[in-house]
């Protein structure tokens, strides 16, 4: 039908005639029409409120939830900004009316059910024999899923619509709070678990995208604490129902939860909030039979509320001596992987506040150290002082017994019982092996014996062994031939280490031998370190360079690492302004499409307004005023306690009411200031008070620390004074005994330096000879070099020489035909002596120079020959040539050595030859064989 016009009193009006006249669709369909029309969304909220109210009610009776959808999405939209009020009312109504149904479903499946019973005695029918063997369902059964089924699927569906509608919006949090607590109650009441974790998982994601979508209109903001507080208390109503439904692994993922709201929120949870949590962390880690964690968690909650009180403090001390010494041993079922166990104790503590895993001994000495055994019960200092202080390998299981039956007593304390057994056998095992090398397997099941129902059997204490000895807490082999138990005895084994030490009688012959060969090693290491100062200080140079080696690459790791953070903070930083800039386009299109919508609309609006009667909008207005200003009214009188007389609304707005509001709560806050400042200042006095009383007996503690101090230094000098007097006779004693193996030492050492100085002689004579070969090598180059250069000397002499004879007789031919230039010829040639002159005696100079090189180099390499000890005098000096083979000094020039033969003297003296006249220069070599 097509959607009524006109007020909204009138739409009311004709959905109440089809309700009455019994067409419930159409009176549905009607409103249904009327809340989706576009004109609908710029009403006022508490006009369409009971139109809203008819509408739910409607859907609720003819179940229809899609449509309740819908409609809800359509107002809270429509009204959202304007009234959340209405959203609320709306809201709260429709899951109040499901609930009725949900119990009147019940109420009339509960009347079925006893109307169905026609005889109390006789329990069971031929029909509903038949129907049971059919059906495999009671008649109880089938009526509840005929008729309860459907509306408690329907009250699910509300609890998802609404939680769906609300999700996100920082105006309808508390609703929101309230209904997700409504939903944890319905899944509790019923038992919904299926449901349950479907709502938890719902309220995970509607926290995610709170935080991804925090730009968005009214979205909530998780950094204010007050909303923080609201999502940290729904986690908690969470987790307390999946405890009550035992559904553990969907309390572990709440306590992940509310760990990791925790760490995100700014304010500090409440005490009794914190306490709570540690609480069910205690339940759920018993649960999962983490024995560590759940006495971690114990001592955390008696750490945190400091209550001592014995049963807190029995539990602290006996979970933590119940924690299996042997890592993951249980009588059935696989062992857990030690590695995957630890990796995974390591992310289960840090929901504890904990840093790292915790061991078991670190626990037990914690509870010592707080004295809390002073709080416990005496059966409980017995079984710590049993099992951790006590050596008594015979009588263990016996005197525990008497503990073990009292704790059986309790339910919350028999849960300790099977890992205590654990314990107990661990110990006992290990106070064996101290005492015995072999015993009998009737023995051993003599002593570990039980009460029913926590007897073992002997393949239960064999696969215990077997397991002990796998995790190292001890070794022991089972003969089954000889029916004994036999623990190892291997001088040469590795000590068997425990996790957790205990009571040790003697030491093992494998600790001994351990310990012989470690005193052995130390005594060899000190005298090495005394008398070999090569290897002292080669390992000093080691370790420097290890050092400088860890230095360099620490400082490059460093820089690596300096360079990766800034390359991944860069990318992030451009992620963040590309998201940001998505974000932000996105939004803006959100506004522009809004803003137009919303300009057309208001168009649209006022030229419908225009045309209505002006007195008739004046008077709406004034109602619409005066109802508004009584609700306002009432809603401050109920929040804030404001007095209004109904004469007065007719001449008060909201505005006016806010602001009378807005003085009444500051009146009340300048009292409360007022009140708090007395408060404050008497509270002050009575500190000040306190402190000048506790001046003297601050003084008194200071004299007797004092005098303390003063007995424990005196005790400490004489004990250092003992020890410092022992390490000398122990000292003069090794040097006694080592004085025996001085001449041993020696003769040992000149045998080596013997031999080191032969090697050296052998090397030194091959290093000679072939110093001596390349120095003739060197020698050689250096005579062809020179004489090389001498030859060109001279050719370029001659031709010097050819040139200016032909330069002679050209002037000399040239003279008779020109006579008039003679005289210039003859500057010329002036000129040109001179400056052949200058040039000859230059090349002198030159000639003097290259000589005192060569000399210089002469007395250098005869340096190096005597530094080498190859040659005991200096070779004769160098001289040059001149043209024609006279020396400019007169002297001599010198030629080194050819390659001697095989059977000449290294000590060849050198020899200094005079070249024959014309320049021919022969050396010694070709001179032997001439000659």
């Amino acid at each position: 039908m097509a959607p009524p016009q006109g007020k909204p009193e009138n739409v009311l009006r004709l959905a109440d005639e089809l309700i009455a006249l019994d067409q419930h669709g159409s009176a549905l369909q009607s409103l249904h029409e009327t809340i989706v029309l576009k004109r609908s969304r710029n009403a006022q909220g508490f006009s369409l409120e009971p139109i809203m109210i008819r509408f739910i009610e409607l859907c609720v009776f003819l179940r229809k939830g899609k449509v309740a959808k819908e409609g809800l999405y359509m107002y809270k939209n429509a009204v959202q900004n304007t009234s959340v009020t209405a959203i609320e009312n709306v809201v709260k109504r429709f899951i109040e009316l499901a609930n009725e149904k949900v119990q009147e479903a019940q109420a009339k499946a509960d009347k079925i059910s006893l109307e169905y019973v026609d005889d109390l005695e006789a329990t069971e029918t031929p029909e509903s024999i038949m129907m049971s063997f059919v059906s495999g369902e009671m008649s109880k059964t089938r009526t509840d899923r005929a008729l309860v089924t459907p509306w408690l699927k329907f009250l699910w569906d509300a609890y998802r619509t609404v939680l769906d509608i609300l999700r996100n919006n920082a105006r309808l949090e508390v609703m929101y709070q309230l209904i997700a607590n409504s939903a944890f109650q319905f899944c509790l009441k019923y038992q919904r678990k299926t449901e349950f974790r479907r709502l938890c998982e719902l309220l995970r994601s509607h926290l995610g995208n709170a935080s991804k979508f925090s730009n968005a209109p009214h979205s909530i903001n998780l950094n204010d604490a007050e909303t923080m507080q609201r999502h940290l208390d729904m986690r908690f109503s969470q987790l307390n129902v999946a405890v009550e439904l035992e559904l553990w692994q969907e309390a572990f993922r709440s306590i992940e939860d509310i760990h990791s709201l925790l760490t995100f929120s700014k304010r500090a949870p409440s005490p009794v909030m914190l306490g709570n949590y540690y609480r069910k962390l205690i339940k759920i880690f018993l649960v999962c039979d983490n024995y560590l964690l759940h006495a971690a968690a114990w001592n955390r909650y008696f750490t945190f509320t400091n209550v001592q009180k014995p049963a807190t403090a029995n539990f602290v001390i006996l979970s933590a001596l119940s924690i299996p010494i042997i890592d993951a041993t249980r009588f059935s079922g696989p062992p857990l992987d030690a590695e995957d166990a630890k990796n995974k104790n390591a992310r289960l503590a840090i929901l504890l506040n904990m840093s790292k895993a915790p061991n078991r001994e670190a626990l037990v000495k914690d509870a010592v150290n707080r004295n809390v055994l002073n709080y416990c019960d005496p059966a409980i200092r017995d079984l710590y002082r049993i099992l951790e202080v006590d050596f008594h390998p015979l009588s263990i299981c016996k005197k525990l017994q008497p503990i073990l039956k009292k704790l059986a007593e309790n339910t919350d304390t028999a849960q300790y019982i099977r890992p205590l057994q654990q314990v107990i056998l661990t110990r006992l095992f290990q106070q064996l092996s101290q005492v015995y090398d072999a015993v009998s397997l009737k023995f051993v099941m003599d002593l570990a014996t039980f009460d029913e129902p926590y007897s073992c059997t002997s393949g239960q204490i064999e696969k215990f062994i077997m397991n002990g000895n796998k995790k190292g807490a001890f070794s022991v082999r089972v003969n089954h031939i000889e029916s004994s138990i036999t623990f190892a005895s291997d001088l040469f084994t590795s000590p068997v280490s425990s996790q957790v030490d205990t009571t040790s009688l003697q030491s093992t012959p494998a600790e001994l031998i351990t310990n012989q060969l470690s005193r052995i090693a130390k005594s060899l290491t000190s005298v090495l370190m005394r008398f070999d100062t090569d290897f002292c200080l080669l390992r000093k140079q080691q370790s420097e360079a290890a050092y400088d080696r860890a230095l360099a690459g620490v400082e490059q790791e460093r820089k690596a690492v300096i360079a990766q953070r800034s390359l991944l903070e860069l990318r992030r930083g451009q992620a963040d302004t590309l998201a940001t800039q998505r974000e932000a386009e996105l939004a803006a299109q959100r506004a522009l499409k809004q803003k137009q919508e919303a300009e057309a609309e208001s168009r649209r609006v006022q030229d419908e307004v225009m045309k209505r009667n002006a007195d008739r909008i004046r008077r709406e207005k004034e109602a619409i005023r005066i109802e508004e200003a009584k609700k306002l009214a009432d809603e401050l009188k109920a929040k804030g306690g404001l007095e209004v007389d109904a004469e007065e609304l007719e001449h008060l707005d909201a505005d006016k009411l806010r602001a009378m509001q807005i003085e009444q709560v500051e009146k009340q806050n300048r009292s409360m200031n007022e009140r708090l400042r007395v408060i404050g200042k008497r509270i002050d006095h009575l500190e000040r008070a306190y402190r000048r009383e506790a001046i003297p007996l601050l003084q008194e503690d200071a004299r007797k620390q004092v005098e303390q101090d003063r007995k424990t230094f005196i005790e400490r000098e004489k004990q250092r004074r003992e020890i410092q007097e022992r390490k000398h006779e122990e000292a003069l004693e090794d040097k006694k005994l080592f004085s025996k193996f001085a001449s041993y030492i020696h003769d040992y050492k000149q045998s080596i330096d013997d031999e080191r100085e032969k090697a050296y002689q052998e090397a030194y004579a091959r290093a000679k000879d072939v110093i001596e070969a390349e120095r003739e090598k060197q020698y050689e180059m250096i005579y062809e070099q020179k004489l090389a250069d001498a030859i060109a000397e001279a050719e370029e002499e001659a031709t010097k020489a050819a040139e200016e004879e032909e330069t002679r007789e050209r002037r000399e031919q040239e003279e008779s035909q020109h006579k008039a230039v003679e005289e210039n010829a003859r500057a010329s040639k002036e000129a040109k002596e001179r400056e052949q002159q200058e040039m000859s005696e230059k090349l002198e100079r030159q000639r003097v120079m290259q000589m005192k090189r060569e000399e210089d180099a002469a007395r250098k390499i005869a340096a190096k020959k005597a530094n080498l000890g190859l040659a005991s005098q200096s070779p004769p000096p160098v001289t040059a040539w001149k043209r024609g083979g006279a020396t400019a000094g007169g002297g001599q020039r010198y030629v080194p050595p050819r390659a001697r033969g095989a059977g000449a003297s290294a000590d060849t003296s050198r020899e200094s030859v005079t070249p024959p006249k014309g320049g021919a220069y022969v050396p010694p070599s070709k001179r032997q064989q001439q000659q």
